[in-house]
Formats: structure tokens, sequence, C-alpha cells
């Protein structure tokens, strides 16, 4: 009730631009470039045939991993704006793409991938835990906070996959929570996959048979991608989000 009276007095606008109409504007959704079959069956990587496992997945611990969109474009501004600039409600818009991703596997629970305490402090929430609680919802599935941080790491992005590996082996632990067989880990953005393997690792270790990934955008290094060939507005889930 509070959500709908709030949309009312402060309307949402575009996850992408943030002018136009929410979630994606009309500007804005053919500009998302959508990852989809045909594709490597283990990590959704989108190639011109069909394939079971590809040079771009991630680590054994991740079963099988699954992304809504590749991050250029609306679906980078728009996970920005939900980590950096406090707009929590672009969970709902990017978690409205991830689950219609699948067939999605079938898991017992939702975690995700937890943030340091630090930038919990800083930043006030969890990006992940909005967009596996939004998914939850959806998918009227069970979330748990199965994962905590045990190391600090520095940012990422400028790191090869070998050294983001490295620099997260033992950065996280399974919380209190038991954790079942099967478990769908949510992220916002998937990379090389060292944080989700980590992540998995650390679940596997307390029980876990299954660790399966789902994001909201998927980042490929140099050109990667763009060899299977960009398919852009090829996802419109206007239709089902409005």
């Amino acid at each position: 009730m509070l959500a709908r009276v709030l949309d009312i007095v402060f309307p949402r606008t575009c996850a992408g631009c943030g002018d136009g109409p929410w979630p994606f504007c009309d500007a804005c959704r053919p500009a998302l470039t959508v990852l989809a079959p045909p594709w490597c069956e283990r990590c959704g990587r989108p190639w011109p045939v069909p394939v079971p496992s590809c040079p771009d997945c991630p680590p054994s611990a991740v079963s099988s991993s699954r992304a809504a969109f590749l991050f250029t474009g609306p679906a980078r501004s728009a996970i920005h704006r939900l980590k950096y600039r406090g707009w929590r409600g672009v969970g709902a818009a990017l978690a409205g793409a991830m689950v219609l991703v699948g067939p999605l596997p079938r898991t017992d629970v939702i975690t995700w991938v937890p943030l340091a305490r630090r930038r919990l402090a800083e930043r006030g929430y969890d990006q992940a835990r909005l967009l596996a609680e939004e998914a939850g919802r959806q998918l009227e599935r069970p979330v748990a906070g199965l994962l905590r941080r045990r190391l600090s790491t520095a940012p990422q992005a400028q790191r090869s996959g070998k050294e983001r590996r490295m620099a997260l082996r033992g950065a996280f632990e399974a919380g209190r929570h038991p954790v079942p067989p099967r478990v769908l880990l949510v992220d916002d953005v998937l990379t090389t996959g060292a944080t989700a393997a980590a992540c998995a690792e650390a679940l596997h270790a307390a029980g876990a048979r299954e660790v399966h990934l789902l994001a909201a955008a998927r980042s490929f290094a140099g050109s990667a991608y763009t060899r299977a060939g960009p398919r852009p507005g090829l996802w419109l889930p206007g239709d089902i989000l409005r």
C-alpha cells in the first residue's frame, strides 16, 4: 500500500535514463542488449548455435549462470543508479527482467552476494539483496541471507579473472542459516565469475550441492560478446511489467 501511494506522489521514472516512464522508456527499451538463445547452456553467453559450455563459463563451483542484459547502455545506467545513486526501486525493474531469462533451475532458496560492512554502511542497503528479494517475490521462492563476507576486498574491476580469484579466495563464509542442497545466488553484474565462485565454494562447504547464479547484467572482456552478435531490443518485458 505504501509503495503504491509513493508511486502516485513521487512517480517512478525510467530506470535507464531517469526521465521517461517506468520501468524502461520507449527510447531505452530498444537499446537494451539482451542475452538470449542460442547460447551456452551452462553460462548463458550467446553463441551462433547452442553449446553445452564455453570458455566464458564461470568456475566449476557455479553450476550454471544466467544474466538478463549486456552490461552496457540503459542496463549499465540502471545498475549504477541502483548501486551509487540510491534508486532502490530500480531493483524491481531489473529483477523483472532477471526472472524472465529462464527456464531457471529448480532451487530451494534464493540468496545474494553480500556487500562488505563498510560499503553497506556507506550505501545504506545491499543492491544484490534488493534484487534477490524482488526476484524471490516474483518467483514465489524463499529468500535468505546465507553468506557473509570474512574479508573486505578492494574493487575488482581492473583485475584479471585469475587475480580476482586469488583476491577473493576465502572471502565468504556461510552464516547461521542451514544451507539447502540447491541455491540460487543473485548478484548485480557477472564479469569473470570469480566472486560468484567464491560464494559458491562457501555454500558447497556448508552443504549445498548445486549453486546457480542469476545476475541483472553481464560484462564481457574486449569484443568477446560482439563476435556472437548483440541482440538489442529482443527482450520487451514492459508488456509484463506495466
